[in-house]
């Protein structure tokens, strides 16, 4: 291994989100790797950048247009040549195709991270995404799957041989999210007067918030001795977060729903909550299922992906079908009855969180990925 090898992490764009959030937490945690990090975004750098806590890492982006842009393949090369990386790690189909790039650029060391789907192909099957996928494949040496449901994908539908595929979780900070400690200053109500319901996550169809809208009014038909004190906060700007705020107008429930938009501070906000909901369609590994563990929080997640893996049904949370939002409603009913039971399950959550997925234990294995993949 020659001294301080580049690894270069190439994504879509640098912006607010849950992979970008793993990514940004791997390189301020590798402070005693011997390795440097640069970030490369195809299509812009958001101010996401700024949690980065290592004054070394080179930040760019080579702006590649919407589509096809030919001339954003020749920028990405000419940087890749300049860096002189030893790794190139690329992220999700959307830079699968720099792979080829890297490997005319000289770059010897490959490897490639699937973090989960998009809207149009929620398990990765569409004909055109396996094609791309697995005519990348001959330029990539190693995998990372966030989760046991995406390694089975790799294996299964996109033949990656096991051998090449390393599964490691996301991790969380648990000093960071933990139950005890500040609240948001601008709460539009008193936590100890209410009950909040809430999540956190970009308002888009993929994240079906829109579910978790309209269990709110059945809910509140279910327990109608409660009500008046049940509270929904949905956190997360995108492009629905506007239709979102007409629905809850719409369905007379605006007064008791608060969607504060994009936040840099989930940790207080998790805090507020009383239950955590995560109503996604399909998710590899969830950054803010285990913020919300790690913040003593139980959650009620939809039983899809990687939620399956996180969520240990009855014990720390529930699993409800995503596309039944009445499904959703009745598994909230026990939580918003039981103090107790949340005290429970949120209690064993945590746990779960700092035994399975921890920071330290998500960057220990990212360093010995790289580590074996210099070797070879």
């Amino acid at each position: 291994m020659r001294p301080d090898p580049l690894i270069v992490h190439v994504i879509h764009r640098l912006d607010v989100g849950g992979m970008e959030n793993g990514l940004i937490n791997i390189i301020n945690g590798m402070t005693r790797s011997p390795f440097r990090h640069a970030i490369l975004a195809l299509a812009g750098v958001g101010q996401f950048g700024r949690r980065l806590e290592r004054g070394d890492v080179e930040v760019l982006s080579i702006d590649k247009r919407p589509g096809k842009d030919l001339a954003a393949y020749g920028r990405l090369w000419r940087v890749l040549r300049r860096m002189r990386a030893a790794i190139i790690h690329t992220r999700n189909l959307g830079t699968i195709d720099c792979q080829w790039v890297a490997a005319a650029a000289g770059v010897v060391h490959r490897i490639h991270g699937e973090h989960g789907w998009d809207i149009s192909d929620l398990r990765g099957t569409s004909r055109r995404s396996l094609w791309l996928r697995r005519a990348c494949a001959p330029v990539i040496q190693r995998y990372v799957a966030m989760s046991r449901d995406i390694e089975r994908w790799l294996v299964d539908d996109v033949r990656v041989p096991k051998a090449r595929v390393s599964q490691i979780y996301n991790g969380v900070d648990s000093e960071r999210f933990r139950p005890a400690g500040a609240l948001a200053e601008d709460l539009p109500w008193s936590p100890g007067d209410v009950l909040t319901i809430g999540t956190v996550g970009r308002c888009e169809p993929t994240k079906n918030q829109g579910a978790l809208l309209a269990a709110f009014p059945m809910l509140l038909q279910l327990v109608p001795d409660i009500a008046p004190r049940l509270r929904l906060m949905i956190v997360g700007g995108g492009p629905q977060h506007r239709e979102f705020f007409e629905r809850a107008r719409e369905m007379h429930i605006a007064e008791q729903v608060w969607m504060p938009g994009v936040r840099s501070d989930v940790a207080e906000l998790l805090r507020a909550m009383d239950v955590f909901v995560l109503p996604s369609l399909n998710e590899g590994i969830s950054n803010t299922i285990l913020e919300a563990m790690a913040s003593g929080r139980p959650v009620v997640a939809s039983d899809a992906g990687g939620n399956r893996e996180l969520v240990s049904a009855g014990v720390t949370g529930e699993l409800f079908d995503p596309r039944k939002a009445d499904d959703l409603a009745a598994r909230l009913v026990p939580y918003v009855r039981d103090a107790e039971l949340r005290r429970r399950q949120g209690a064993a959550g945590r746990d779960r969180a700092i035994a399975q997925f921890s920071l330290r234990a998500m960057i220990a294995s990212y360093d010995r990925l790289y580590r074996e993949v210099l070797r070879k």
